[in-house]
């Protein structure tokens, strides 16, 4: 399969894009814990590329290969934290929405509520909808895991 496209953005749309980077990740969250987050959305988006960065960006944070292999079954594994369910659950409820799931729930946004501020819980949101926004526009154009970044 061939992409479709040699480039993502505009320049503009990648500055738009960065600075909202740049507000996620300056609400004080675990870098880690983004990426967690990154790869569950795309794993559950099918996005190849974003699946692949997610890996390698949180192996390179130190992540280990069994919590990393466990993120698809997060909910069946003694790998991660209550802060990570939390995040986890969120960053599943808000991505599953075209799936006729409920969406993000009352107990859902309390149990991260629980974790996090406002700020982060702001951020998090927004960097979920990032990771679906690029999960997106990799699926319309094709592009391959591996090649981009």
């Amino acid at each position: 399969m061939e992409p479709r496209l040699k480039s993502q953005a505009t320049p503009e749309v990648t500055g738009a894009v960065q600075q909202l980077f740049k507000v996620v990740y300056s609400a004080g969250l675990d870098p880690l814990l983004l990426e967690l987050v990154h790869l569950r959305a795309s794993q559950i988006n099918g996005c190849a590329p974003c699946t692949y960065a997610g890996v390698r960006n949180a192996k390179r944070q130190g992540e280990t290969d069994d919590r990393l292999h466990s993120v698809v079954a997060w909910r069946e594994t003694p790998f991660f934290t209550e802060a990570e369910r939390a995040a986890l659950a969120l960053s599943e409820a808000a991505t599953r929405i075209e799936d006729g799931q409920p969406g993000v729930t009352d107990d859902v946004w309390a149990a991260a509520a629980e974790h996090f501020d406002e700020t982060q819980l702001s951020a998090l949101v927004t960097h979920i909808a990032l990771t679906g926004f690029f999960n997106r526009i990799n699926r319309a154009i094709r592009e391959q895991a591996g090649k981009t970044w």
